[in-house]
């Protein structure tokens, strides 16, 4: 009688430890990074340029040798990042300047800050911007009536 109890107890707290376990799993949802047909496109002199001046010595390993890595770099680069001008003075809330965006200097440790903002030749790459969020971002370059806008991937 014991050793029937015994079993039944255990096949009792194997069966509601399983379902603990089961409840607590979360389906989370993925979402598809939408590339644009420009990504397949080689990349432009100014955006190996760019890349370069970020991962110095380390381009080609770290980028270049990695395909999917050049093509998430020229989609940031050629459809998410977009330099704003916003000229009404109330737009200009308490968005992050770049000033307090640390260097991305791990490849690069004689990269420096832009001290004029060139619209043109403004490389992002140059700093620790969140390349990655859910929700479209805005960076203000300081003094200055022009943002960088991150839009999200999955736009």
């Amino acid at each position: 009688m014991n050793r029937f109890l015994l079993r039944l107890f255990m096949s009792f707290f194997i069966f509601c430890s399983y379902g603990i376990v089961a409840q607590t799993a979360q389906n989370v949802e993925f979402k598809a990074v939408k590339y644009k047909p420009n990504v397949d496109a080689p990349l432009t002199t100014n955006e190996l340029s760019k890349i370069k001046e970020v991962y110095g010595d380390q381009t080609q390993n770290i980028v270049l040798n990695d395909k999917a890595k050049v093509k998430r770099l020229k989609h940031l680069l050629r459809n998410r990042i977009r330099i704003l001008k916003i000229d009404q003075a109330q737009k200009h809330r308490n968005y992050t300047l770049l000033s307090e965006v640390e260097l991305f200097s791990a490849y690069n440790p004689n990269l420096k800050r832009d001290v004029v903002f060139d619209r043109y030749g403004f490389n992002p790459l140059k700093y620790n911007l969140n390349f990655f969020p859910t929700q479209n971002v805005l960076y203000r370059m300081d003094g200055t009536n022009y943002f960088i806008q991150i839009k999200s991937q999955f736009q």
